[in-house]
């Protein structure tokens, strides 16, 4: 392990502004008319909106809304690369910097928790991905199931074992992958670094639609995404990389879509499918919201206009700023 795989990353501490919530939730439009209100260049907070030629399944900010505000972190890898949470942040520095040299300021617009965990928190990023080791614990959970995995991680890490629930495999993973790596339990390693990192006082504001309308809007959202053409859309992608890589594969819509490409379901189900796994993101980014206290929540309804609920997000700000 090199110094630069286990140095911790800090958090964005410059003077930033966030737009985040759920998928469909409006962020896309809500966030050019903010960033025109307050002259700033908008970072995209979308993991999966760094890969090329994955544009409908992400709902990717147009070429004429990228034009009217300027982009970052879109477009920046192909969909067989793999990018880590570290190296977003660590790129999301050096944008920052540059935007506010040009004297702008700098909106990160996205609904995935992790990366805003990063740029609110920092991260310890510990050792690069063993993926022999994680092949080999797929092989374990395969044979004897999560619960044996979970047992083996609480042997070497039970502040780990205790955080992550036994379904968390990804995160179990991780915990006992660094342990292998190391010798030392990843709860420690990322206590000693979250001790030295305080809250920021950032301006973060999350858009929250009632649950019935959020459902709503994801069908609609998927509809539509099916019928611009997602399922060509992956099969191009397919055709160019001959497959997607480890972190493209997660996205929802495209796990599905791959599915369907190589017979597993019809389109309908395909459909179903990818409506139910967004809803239940949905409400996995919602969970992930309440945990960041620095989050401002918007309420959303159909009689807002987007220029009334940027309005809404400034009056916050300028609260924020009074009683800081």
């Amino acid at each position: 392990m090199t110094e630069s795989e286990s140095r911790p990353i800090t958090a964005i501490h410059d003077d930033c502004w966030f737009l985040t919530g759920p998928t469909a939730s409006g962020k896309t439009r809500t966030a050019l008319l903010l960033a025109e209100r307050i002259d700033a260049e908008i970072i995209s907070l979308d993991s999966m909106a760094i890969y090329r030629g994955m544009n409908i399944g992400t709902a990717k900010p147009t070429l004429a809304e990228r034009q009217r505000v300027k982009h970052h972190m879109i477009d920046i890898l192909d969909p067989n690369e793999s990018f880590s949470v570290a190296e977003y942040l660590t790129r999301a520095h050096s944008i920052v910097e540059e935007i506010h040299q040009r004297g702008h300021r700098a909106l990160f617009v996205g609904g995935t928790p992790m990366y805003l965990k990063v740029l609110l928190r920092g991260i310890f990023g510990g050792p690069e991905a063993d993926w022999e080791f994680r092949k080999q614990v797929e092989a374990q959970v395969a044979l004897h199931g999560k619960e044996a995995i979970h047992r083996q991680l609480a042997q070497v890490d039970p502040l780990s074992a205790h955080k992550f629930h036994p379904n968390d495999i990804r995160r179990v993973t991780r915990a006992l992958e660094v342990y292998h790596l190391t010798g030392q339990p990843i709860s420690h390693q990322q206590q000693e670094f979250e001790n030295q990192t305080s809250v920021n006082k950032q301006f973060v504001f999350q858009l929250c639609w009632p649950r019935e309308t959020l459902h709503q809007r994801i069908e609609e959202r998927v509809t539509e995404m099916f019928e611009e053409g997602l399922v060509n859309e992956v099969q191009t992608l397919l055709e160019s990389y001959n497959e997607l890589g480890r972190t493209a594969l997660q996205a929802v819509g495209y796990r599905e879509v791959v599915e369907h490409l190589q017979g597993g379901r019809n389109l309908e189900e395909t459909m179903e499918q990818v409506i139910f796994h967004t809803r239940r993101f949905a409400r996995r980014q919602e969970t992930w919201f309440r945990g960041f206290p620095e989050c401002k929540q918007v309420e959303m309804t159909d009689s807002k206009s987007p220029e009334s609920i940027v309005d809404e997000v400034l009056v916050l700000a300028d609260q924020q700023t009074t009683s800081t």
